[in-house]
């Protein structure tokens, strides 16, 4: 996993409220336990008409999406079920960050643990973002703050052990093996008693 730091992109507005996970990936996108080719089913309902043509209205398929690496969500983003497809399809789509001012719990957790940053901030400053698609956007994970160039700028919190692991481009069980010795010579010394 790539450690984030900061994070300077133009956004991409989904202002729909209570996105949950099989909007955001269908079921029948779900055969496999592989991540590749899930970005192709992001929001396929919204983004595909019947005959498998991309909507040009979809804020994804405008051309000033592209390369677009924050998706701004309405509110309760990632509520539902709790498959992790959700973040693979958001990431290989090319996000690295979804911000919202109320994401799922467990849509946030499954987000951390594959790289995905999940941002909440206030409502004042989830309303600014929302009025200004493909905005530019910094966020810094350092700092825990999303700023845009006219100065609007808003903190958010992150658990400490979640933040641990993104600036390290680690998961949890990164994490464990990178105590292995400690690990290892705590098990000797209790082997011994």
């Amino acid at each position: 996993m790539e450690p984030f730091r900061t994070l300077e992109s133009k956004t991409v507005v989904l202002p729909n409220q209570n996105i949950d996970t099989d909007q955001i990936i269908p079921a029948r996108f779900l055969k496999g336990t592989d991540r590749r080719g899930l970005g192709a089913g992001l929001f396929a309902a919204w983004r595909y008409d019947e005959a498998g043509k991309l909507r040009a209205e979809f804020p994804l398929n405008r051309p000033e999406a592209k390369g677009a690496q924050i998706l701004v969500a309405g509110e309760n983003f990632g509520c539902g079920s709790s498959r992790e497809h959700a973040a693979w399809a958001l990431l290989e789509h090319g996000f690295r960050a979804v911000v919202s001012c109320s994401i799922a719990d467990i849509f946030r957790r499954n987000a951390v643990i594959n790289g995905l940053l999940p941002v909440v901030v206030d409502k004042a400053a989830h309303r600014r973002l929302l009025e200004s698609p493909g905005a530019m956007l910094v966020i810094s994970l350092e700092t825990q703050t999303v700023s845009l160039a006219d100065g609007t700028r808003a903190t958010f919190h992150l658990d400490p052990f979640a933040r641990h692991c993104l600036l390290n481009g680690i998961d949890e069980l990164g994490f464990l093996l990178g105590h292995a010795e400690a690990i290892s010579r705590y098990e000797e010394q209790r082997c011994e008693r």
